[in-house]
């Protein structure tokens, strides 16, 4: 059985950066940027004021009180044109340019004003509260690198940087294939021997969640036709999901049907818990994820190994495996030889550090405890028994 590292690796390392395509900056949250991103604009584009009052020239006030002649305005969106003289003042607002000859602002609650005559009471060094040209950037520079994950922000940044569009690397397509007889869709009938899957809608959620674009096959029989004719819907798609049928029960038929469908496999055991049965390989010129039917044990692996497939496909610069450390909130006895990951809630100690609590059941079919789950608790395989209060290192959800 491989270990997580490695198997992490090879998932990896079978993708390759997906091609780009222009959107509209309202179109651009949580996409990809699949270039640099340099100012079309110098921003601000000339000095301006950071406040309003009045733009004045510093050596005018070095005294105060003083009282300065109002020779014009320059608002938000518009100017004064002419040159400030000494003994001169602008009535100015916030954003407007200052004019030439001024190089302060004094701010209006500074002041007393009797029709265009400005009393100022306190004095203003030259630069005071002046925005400067360029002093957010300037016209050709490159603020959003080639990788950056685009959030609100950036798309307030790109805005001022005058870019309407975008290159953004292309949404990765993942076709999921739920298996099994003993599950159905939420709100279908029932039977008296089946459950609610969960499989398909956390992991569409989750392809959503991470960028993609998922496309839902359906649930497959545990039947060869039903598994063949609907994974070939998996046709073109950048990568197939499974779920179930990839173990080594009587109705595991995944690997066997695939196989004669082309699926060529690369490995299909981890030496981890939950999801051990994991299977990973290449259906014709489609990579394939065959996941685990219990639902954490496919949700864990998906976190595991569908996020860096995910990454690479869309050029990410960075894991999106956020690793950190919490001290132990509860005692963990021993592992054996297969890598735990242990859902575990955080808090903070009595010192403030972050505290990761283990849920005390973790059968591998409840989804309420990884829902309410904050971290995973990753144990080495064979580690020893560990108290509370010990450092362990932690997979963020």
């Amino acid at each position: 059985m491989l270990s997580v590292d490695e198997a992490r690796a090879r998932i990896t390392d079978a993708f390759e950066t997906l091609t780009a395509e222009d959107v509209s900056i309202e179109r651009a949250i949580g996409r990809v940027l699949a270039a640099d991103l340099a100012a079309l604009r110098t921003q601000p584009p000339a000095p301006v004021s950071a406040m309003d009052g009045y733009a004045v020239r510093a050596s005018d006030v070095t005294k105060v009180p003083v009282t300065l002649s109002l020779v014009g305005e320059a608002p938000a969106g518009g100017a004064y044109a002419q040159t400030v003289q000494p003994g001169q003042c602008v009535r100015i607002l916030t954003g407007g340019p200052v004019p030439d000859g001024a190089d302060a602002v004094v701010i209006q609650e500074d002041t007393d004003r009797d029709g265009a005559r400005i009393t100022i009471k306190e004095s203003a060094p030259r630069g005071a509260n002046v925005r400067d040209k360029g002093i957010d950037f300037r016209e050709g520079a490159v603020l959003l690198t080639r990788g950056t994950w685009l959030n609100a922000r950036d798309i307030g940044l790109a805005a001022a940087m005058n870019r309407p569009w975008l290159s953004v690397t292309r949404k990765p397509r993942v076709a999921i294939l739920a298996t099994g007889d003993e599950i159905v869709r939420p709100g279908d009938p029932i039977g008296a021997n089946q459950i609610v899957s969960s499989n398909g809608p956390a992991l569409k959620a989750m392809v959503a969640e991470l960028g993609g674009e998922a496309i839902d096959l359906g649930i497959a029989r545990d039947d060869e036709d039903s598994i063949r004719v609907l994974s070939r819907g998996a046709k073109g798609a950048d990568l197939l999901l499974t779920t179930g049928g990839v173990s080594v029960g009587d109705r595991d038929l995944v690997q066997k049907v695939l196989g004669r469908e082309g699926l060529t496999v690369d490995f299909w055991k981890i030496a981890m818990k939950p999801g051990k049965p994991l299977m990973f390989g290449r259906l014709g010129e489609t990579p394939m994820i065959g996941l685990p039917g219990n639902p954490v044990s496919a949700l864990v692996c998906a976190v595991l190994f569908l996020r860096p497939a995910m990454g690479r496909m869309l050029g990410l610069t960075e894991e999106r495996l956020t690793l950190n450390r919490a001290r132990l909130g509860s005692d963990l006895g021993a592992n054996n030889f297969r890598e735990d990951f242990i859902r575990a809630r955080l808090s903070r100690d009595d010192t403030g550090a972050p505290l990761a609590t283990p849920f005390k059941i973790q059968d591998s079919s409840m989804m309420s405890t990884l829902s309410a789950a904050d971290c995973l608790i990753r144990r080495p395989p064979d580690a020893p028994a560990i108290k509370a209060g010990e450092w362990v290192p932690v997979v963020m959800l």
